[in-house]
């Protein structure tokens, strides 16, 4: 009976096993399946190399990918595209004809004068007006206008040698044996320096850009100066200028001391090795003797490290006579030793080379006609008497 019993408890105990067992069956699948594990990473599958042939086969959705946040990277700098300046032949002759239409009057109303049948002494009174409208300066005028009259009075008559006499007159008094060579070589190895001078306005720091473009185009390495510390327009310019043509500018912050960013300028010239090292100097006010003074400072500090070889006076050509007392004051303060005339076209005076030549005893070795970047090209006697006669 016991064991009769105990036969029918585990019947009864299998058959509730298989009615649960049924019974979650059904409602499994009444609930639907049960999701996936977050379990993906951010790796990323890679899609089978052959997808499978049979059409059987049943296609595996994988978990989705984690999708990256999109990181805006900083805008690559390209370097900058460096020019290739003029060369000094192309040049000259560009700048030849822009200076034969801006200063042919005066040569043209000067041979309309010496052209007269008849020279008397309002001919001659008008002709030294003409020269003295010209700026060529009182002393100047005078000398040309003795010799004109002397030689006009044995050789000539004519159009034509009034022409001939008018141009060797001219062109002797803008003296064509003067050294117009740029000094930009120094000694025993070490760099050429070259101090540009001159008060705000003139072009100085454009001119020193220039003077740079024109080496670059003679395959001389060069560093330049930026010097003029007082204002920060300057030394941004002067950097510009130098990443056009590739050249380093050495600077300092706004206020420090010129002296000192001259001196580090020439020493990395010398530590370099390089040919040439150009410093702007700021634009001193002529009747301000203390900052003259530190235009001296300037250059005594650059010696201890170089020879200053060159230093350019530049001026505004349409000042005029305004740049005469520009001229006598900086060369008491530093030994001039060649003029930069910006500006000589429009309303400029060709007269004024002559003149500032006289006052100095130097001579005109640059000449800027233009804004443009290579508007700048070494003075040629001979081609500027040619431009004045027109």
């Amino acid at each position: 009976m016991d064991a009769l019993a105990i036969l029918i408890l585990v019947v009864a105990l299998v058959g509730l096993g298989l009615v649960a067992a049924v019974t979650g069956l059904i409602v499994g699948r009444r609930r639907g399946p049960r999701p996936l594990p977050n379990t993906h990473t951010d790796v990323i599958v890679r899609p089978p190399t052959e997808a499978p042939e049979d059409d059987t086969a049943v296609e595996l959705s994988a978990p989705p990918a984690t999708i990256e946040p999109e990181v805006e990277l900083p805008p690559v700098e390209e370097a900058p595209t460096l020019e290739r300046p003029e060369g000094t032949a192309s040049r000259l002759v560009r700048l030849r004809q822009r200076l034969a239409g801006s200063q042919g009057a005066l040569g043209r109303g000067l041979l309309a004068l010496l052209s007269r049948d008849r020279l008397d002494e309002d001919t001659w009174e008008s002709i030294e007006d003409t020269l003295l409208t010209a700026d060529i300066g009182v002393g100047p005028t005078q000398e040309l206008v003795e010799r004109l009259r002397t030689r006009m009075r044995v050789e000539g008559g004519t159009g034509a040698d009034a022409r001939t006499v008018l141009r060797e007159e001219l062109l002797a008094l803008v003296d064509p044996s003067m050294d117009r060579r740029l000094q930009v070589s120094g000694a025993d190895g070490q760099p050429g320096v070259v101090l540009v001078v001159g008060v705000n306005g003139a072009g100085k720091t454009t001119t020193v850009g220039k003077i740079s473009r024109i080496l670059v185009a003679e395959d001389r390495s060069v560093v330049l100066g930026a010097a003029d510390t007082f204002r920060a327009a300057a030394v941004e310019q002067l950097a510009t200028w130098g990443e056009r043509v590739g050249v380093e500018v050495v600077r300092g912050p706004e206020g420090t001391d010129p002296a000192s960013v001259a001196f580090e300028a020439v020493k990395e010239g010398v530590t370099r090795g390089v040919d040439t090292v150009i410093v702007d100097t700021a634009g001193r006010l002529q009747n301000k003797a203390g900052l003259m003074d530190e235009l001296g400072k300037v250059k005594r500090v650059i010696e201890k490290q170089a020879p200053v070889t060159e230093v350019l006076l530049v001026l505004d050509a349409t000042t005029g006579q305004n740049g005469m007392i520009q001229a006598r004051v900086f060369s008491e303060v530093v030994d001039v030793t060649g003029i930069v005339l910006t500006k000589l076209d429009g309303s400029a005076k060709g007269g004024i080379v002559v003149a500032v030549q006289r006052e100095l005893g130097v001579p005109v070795k640059l000449v800027g006609l233009g804004e443009g970047a290579d508007d700048l090209a070494p003075f040629d006697a001979g081609a500027f008497v040619d431009a004045l006669l027109g």
